[in-house]
């Protein structure tokens, strides 16, 4: 009982910064509060540049939450790849956060691993949140909630509505790639979780939908004499390690993978994307695409990557990001010169060898050269290609290295 007043008045308290919530009874908590106090909000310091539309995407996501299957084979695949990092750490996250994109797939896949008790599932579309209390409501009928009491909140990735060192865990599954101001999100879920609190998130990388791209600017080249961007761009992996040390978490860890799904045609590939709510939100868009160039681009995709049963092949980038709140208890790199053994003095404890090298041996004593001499047989003089006996090289310029 005390722990669900303490998460009711963590609701409370995000409603009055700027969201709304309900819990999974479909039950409404709290009223709705205007955002316009978030109006001047500067995290990062530039705010002026958005490149996503994020009421489109808020409209994209309403749109999507009634499209949207119940098991979604990507979702559903990124999301239990996600969750069995989770499952690595000998820990249990009591309070956790469930922000944005796959957030129902994840409160779904999510029952009984973890520790969790409470989840609080937030995410920009009022309908999608709809949706998930109403297959909450279901799942607690029908007895497959367990113990984990959840909660629902609308609100903004990039302005979470949260009280600092208030979470164990903060998990967004292809949640954060539609965000302007990522590093500043990222930093404020570092400030929501407590000390050597765990954030987990995925999100879509630049080579998601390679084949597409290559598609629609063929096309648009060939019929519209220049391109314009008709897929979002996205973060590349060797910017997700930055990400995570600016936002100031420790111990980075990120690794990435793809996974291929095979259309029937570019038409199925746009209704699926639009059932996920992955659909375009550039800013810097044409509203509208000519007919003949959508047609072209079908034509194009299926001519370039076309596969032999006649389906096209669509590749989706996952980046898998893992981060820790800092805490004293963490490990840490030791401080520079504090070291009490020398690698040399390691070097010669494990090889004996190297401490009787002469001052003309190379520097790590195990890489010997010998010149040769007459009673060493010399091979046939027109040959160029080197000659092996064994661990023995002998080279084209007549001088003999001998590994060790």
């Amino acid at each position: 009982m005390g722990s669900s007043r303490r998460s009711l008045g963590l609701l409370r308290n995000a409603v009055a910064r700027g969201g709304r919530a309900w819990c999974s009874s479909s039950r409404r908590l709290l009223a709705s509060v205007s955002d316009s106090e978030f109006s001047g909000l500067d995290v990062t310091g530039d705010r002026n540049v958005d490149i996503f539309d994020r009421a489109l995407k808020s409209k994209q996501r309403d749109r999507a939450a009634w499209l949207m299957r119940d098991s979604d084979p990507v979702l559903d695949t990124v999301t239990e790849n996600l969750i069995d990092r989770l499952q690595d750490c000998k820990r249990t996250f009591p309070k956790a956060l469930n922000l944005g994109g796959a957030f129902d797939a994840v409160r779904r896949l999510l029952q009984g691993r973890g520790g969790i008790q409470e989840l609080i599932s937030m995410d920009i579309s009022e309908d999608m949140i709809r949706r998930s209390m109403i297959k909450a409501a279901e799942d607690e009928t029908a007895g497959r909630m367990g113990s984990m009491q959840n909660f629902h909140l609308v609100g903004d990735e990039e302005y979470l509505p949260l009280q600092p060192n208030s979470l164990d865990l903060v998990i967004s599954s292809l949640g954060l790639h539609w965000v302007n101001d990522l590093p500043g999100a990222m930093s404020q879920c570092r400030t929501a979780l407590k000390p050597d609190g765990l954030f987990l998130a995925t999100m879509f990388g630049g080579e998601t939908l390679r084949e597409l791209r290559i598609s629609c600017t063929v096309a648009q080249m060939e019929l519209e004499g220049g391109v314009s961007p008709r897929v979002s761009p996205l973060a590349q992996v060797r910017d997700a390690g930055n990400l995570l040390t600016r936002a100031g978490f420790a111990l980075p860890t990120v690794d990435v993978d793809e996974i291929t799904v095979r259309y029937p045609s570019a038409t199925e590939l746009i209704e699926h994307l639009r059932s996920m709510g992955e659909t375009n939100a550039v800013r810097e868009r044409m509203l509208t695409v000519k007919r003949d160039t959508a047609l072209r681009t079908a034509a194009v995709y299926q001519e370039m990557f076309g596969e032999s049963d006649g389906t096209i092949p669509a590749t989706y980038q996952v980046i898998y990001m893992a981060g820790w709140s800092p805490d004293v208890s963490q490990q840490r790199p030791k401080r520079r010169g504090s070291a009490t053994v020398s690698f040399d003095d390691l070097h010669k404890a494990f090889t004996p060898e190297a401490s009787k090298k002469s001052p003309d041996d190379g520097p790590g004593g195990n890489l010997k050269q010998e010149v040769p001499t007459e009673d060493k047989e010399e091979p046939g003089t027109g040959d160029s290609k080197p000659e092996t006996d064994g661990t023995t090289t002998r080279l084209p310029s007549g001088t003999w290295y001998k590994i060790e």
